[in-house]
């Protein structure tokens, strides 16, 4: 995949200032800073209990950023108060290792659910907007498939689509193709790289996959050594010095 263009126009979609990442055991990350802007796809790798999940939650308001600055979709996250987290996260689409999907409801019901617990009411354009996205995924033909009939790739196909349903501004996907063989995680892969390119999605992808990486490049983010290091900025500014 083509790096995306990075205007000093285009608008941030992240935007992390000297942010502290802390866990329950204590800090994580220190001295974050980064910036994301509309419509790029990036990858977020690191060793296990280097801190790319509590980043992923941080962005979602599941894990509190108390100093710096933080901004997601234009919301103040560091100033965030409960009751706005709502409003946060129906900007959002968030995909995981394991889709978690309602075992006793079929697809349709699934991204139902969604959909009216997020403000939809009116049952035609919540059918329609299912359809779409269905198609969107390749999964009109599961539509009244219960989760138990599904294979793992088409599990996660509607983690994505229940992701997208939406129409979000931006996509957190954590290990989304950890539990899958490569052939189908390659599928995955695709379906959220078409997802910034046809819907201009940002998308950030927690991964330990690097076959997938080498596959779609695109910029990486590496958690180590206690911060967030851009790989692409690291290698420019190596470049510079020689």
């Amino acid at each position: 995949m083509e790096n995306q263009d990075k205007s000093t126009t285009s608008s941030p979609i992240v935007l992390l200032e000297n942010v502290i990442i802390n866990h329950d055991d204590g800090t994580l990350l220190n001295g974050v800073n980064l910036r994301i802007d509309e419509g790029e796809f990036v990858y977020l790798i690191g060793k296990s209990g280097t801190g790319k999940t509590s980043l992923l939650r941080a962005l979602y308001a599941d894990n509190p950023i108390n100093s710096g600055v933080a901004q997601v979709c234009g919301i103040d996250l560091v100033h965030l108060r409960r009751h706005r987290i709502p409003s946060l996260r129906r900007q959002l689409g968030i995909v995981f290792q394991n889709s978690r999907l309602l075992d006793d409801r079929n697809v349709r019901q699934n991204l139902e659910f969604v959909l009216r617990a997020t403000g939809w009411r009116k049952r035609k354009e919540i059918n329609e907007q299912i359809d779409r996205t269905l198609e969107a995924v390749g999964l009109t033909h599961k539509a009244d498939a219960m989760p138990r009939r599904l294979s793992e790739g088409e599990q996660q196909r509607v983690g994505i689509a229940r992701a997208l349903i939406n129409n979000p501004k931006l996509i957190l996907a954590d290990e989304p193709t950890g539990n899958l063989d490569p052939v189908t995680s390659a599928e995955i892969m695709q379906l959220m790289i078409e997802a910034t390119r046809n819907a201009g999605i940002t998308i950030l992808v927690s991964t330990h996959d690097f076959m997938m990486i080498d596959r779609f490049p695109a910029r990486v983010l590496l958690c180590e050594g206690g911060t967030l290091v851009d790989t692409e900025k690291s290698l420019s500014e190596t470049n510079q010095m020689q």
